[in-house]
């Protein structure tokens, strides 16, 4: 199967396993295909997790802070990270941090919240309001990571970053701020890492705001609309083709990956929901696998060498 854009379709999936993990705040799903196994991070409870779809195991680490995002590197026992404060490098075997740059926030930024790696294995990750919903203005901004370790800034005035993917020709960059319930697409000049001429991809309806998302091998984005309880797919030209129901109302992120790369894998979240909802939602914070009739693209690796970082 190519990339070539194909008649636009309707998306289907099955859901075929459900992770009880009973997250906070689950997010940041990703598939690493050369073992088979899927990773994502519960973001409150300052969790790394794995699970090995063969084994059904389930296997966690402890974080030196809330992980926002990160991104897996040539290096299988290396990760990438956008901590709260921070970019670092997190080594699986030894549970040790690198930092290899902690911004100084504006007043009212919170911490890192969404992020992923490009296709020339840059790492970029964006920051949120420490009080998204509240009268001050929105200061949260998009940060790249180079492979020499500079960080620079890409977007301002954001809410709460989210959604970050890339068309599969990388000729776009895709960016949700989710309290404003838009997402973005910007032209992207994979050369240079740099984005322009914003413009709203899509909106999300009411109740629903566009959490993290993913693009499968035909263009059409996939985005989880935390408050619905519904992953929304979207063509390249922004037209809404279907949904997808998911028996949580908060899911967070999806991925794409197996073994034909047509598994669709959705994080979700319990925080915030009363013990009312709570008993009506019991899978809420639960990871669901499901079975798709598109397919997606590998996961990108962070390249940055080792050698510009100082281990802590």
């Amino acid at each position: 199967m190519g990339t070539e854009p194909r008649t636009k379709m309707t998306p289907k999936a099955k859901l075929t396993e459900e992770i009880a993990v009973s997250n906070l705040l689950g997010e940041g799903i990703q598939w690493r295909h050369e073992d088979q196994s899927l990773w994502w991070t519960d973001i409150l409870a300052q969790k790394l997790y794995r699970y090995d779809l063969d084994g059904a195991n389930v296997r966690t680490w402890d974080m030196p802070e809330p992980l926002g995002s990160f991104a897996f590197t040539s290096d299988p026992d290396v990760i990438v990270a956008a901590f709260a404060s921070g970019f670092a490098m997190f080594g699986l075997r030894t549970c040790s941090t690198s930092w290899i740059s902690r911004p100084t926030f504006l007043p009212g930024e919170g911490r890192f919240n969404d992020g992923r790696a490009d296709r020339q294995g840059r790492f970029w990750s964006g920051t949120m309001m420490a009080d998204p919903e509240g009268i001050d203005p929105a200061v949260g901004r998009l940060f790249r990571l180079d492979l020499d370790g500079q960080v620079s800034v890409h977007e301002t005035n954001i809410n709460i970053s989210n959604g970050l993917c890339w068309s599969p020709d990388s000729s776009n960059l895709y960016f949700a701020d989710s309290l404003k319930g838009e997402i973005y697409r910007y032209a992207f000049d994979a050369k240079s890492g740099n984005c322009r001429q914003r413009t709203v991809f899509a909106e999300a309806p009411t109740g629903g705001s566009p959490d993290g998302a993913a693009v499968d091998a035909y263009g059409n984005l996939w985005s989880a609309q935390w408050g619905l309880g519904e992953i929304h797919v979207y063509t390249k030209e922004g037209e809404l083709t279907g949904a997808i129901t998911v028996p949580a109302s908060q899911p967070t992120c999806v991925a794409f990956g197996g073994d034909n790369m047509d598994m669709l894998f959705v994080s979700s979240a319990k925080d915030g929901l009363s013990d009312i909802e709570l008993a009506k939602q019991p899978s809420a914070g639960n990871v669901f696998v499901y079975k798709t009739n598109t397919k997606g693209m590998p996961e990108n690796r962070f390249m940055g060498s080792m050698a510009v970082l100082q281990e802590e």
